[in-house]
């Protein structure tokens, strides 16, 4: 299962994260600490369930539920509140949520209340097979639109579960650009190419190179952000289930296998998260890999 989780609490998205992940619910792929942050993210990445809080700053849970409701999220929901108030918890059931966890946060609560959303979550899912295969011939044979390169790469990035961080939108930006230049049989341009070329295309004035240099690496600083969170997700999904397709396919292909093995045990043993980041192999890896399914 995949979750999201929007509070303005950094101290309890981390519990709720440990959690989840230590229980073997799933795994977080993303986080906000307002509403009006978190609709854009939700709506992209399409999570299994949202856990939110009730009660926030510029959106508060129930006019984000709302929200995400006119975009036809299907997704389920959970609110989190402090708060104990009849009318306050009908309203929120009118607006589609489908369970409350109370703070401050229990540990068992949380995960009785998840386990129960899986099971509902696995019968919605074999309803909905049954209803695909009742529709009609002529529907199931219909031809599947060809994916862009962007695409793929978004579900790429979506399965690592950093489609949300800030450096996914410059490494979108730098396949773009590889698209139109590149192909997958000549060697990549050096990556400090890439990120003055990413650093021009981000911006519409022109840019002195001093300006290009210090945009440049932000992107770099960015971008390795994002790839080391793409590993912490991995390693904990290792850590939970080492034969998952998400772990298979991607640890060894996009990262260093070794890096990987030893931020597993950095997180089982709760020490500090810190492993060498192979920058020109993932964007590399990606590139080739997102061509090959467009092919």
């Amino acid at each position: 299962m995949r979750y999201y989780i929007v509070d303005d609490d950094r101290a309890t998205r981390k519990m709720l994260q440990q959690i989840i992940e230590h229980a073997g619910l799933g795994t977080v792929i993303g986080e906000a600490d307002n509403g009006q942050d978190a609709l854009g993210q939700i709506v992209l990445i399409q999570p299994d369930i949202v856990l939110i809080d009730l009660l926030m700053p510029q959106l508060d849970g129930i006019s984000t539920v709302e929200q995400l409701k006119k975009t036809h999220f299907e997704g389920q929901v959970v609110m989190i509140s402090q708060v104990v108030n009849k009318h306050m918890v009908g309203d929120a059931y009118e607006h589609g949520i489908d369970f409350f966890i109370h703070k401050p946060i229990n540990k068992v609560e949380v995960e009785s209340v998840l386990r129960r959303m899986n099971e509902q979550f696995h019968l919605k899912t074999s309803l909905r097979v049954i209803r695909q295969s009742l529709t009609s011939i002529d529907e199931q044979q219909r031809p599947t639109p060809r994916m862009t390169l962007k695409h793929q790469v978004q579900t790429i990035l979506n399965d690592l579960g950093i489609i949300g961080e800030v450096g996914s939108k410059d490494i979108l930006n730098m396949m773009e650009i590889l698209e139109t230049t590149h192909d997958t049989m000549t060697p990549l341009p050096s990556l400090r190419d890439l990120y003055e070329q990413v650093a021009t295309r981000q911006k519409d004035e022109n840019l002195s190179q001093s300006d290009i240099l210090k945009d440049s690496k932000a992107i770099e600083q960015r971008i390795r952000r994002t790839i080391f969170a793409a590993m912490v997700n991995l390693a904990n999904l290792g850590l939970v289930d080492y034969t998952s397709t998400e772990f298979e396919y991607y640890a060894p292909r996009y990262f260093d296998f070794s890096e990987i093995r030893l931020l597993m045990s950095q997180i089982k043993e709760n020490r500090e998260q810190k492993v060498k980041v192979n920058l020109k192999k993932f964007i590399q890896v990606l590139f080739i890999d997102a061509q090959s399914k467009i092919n």
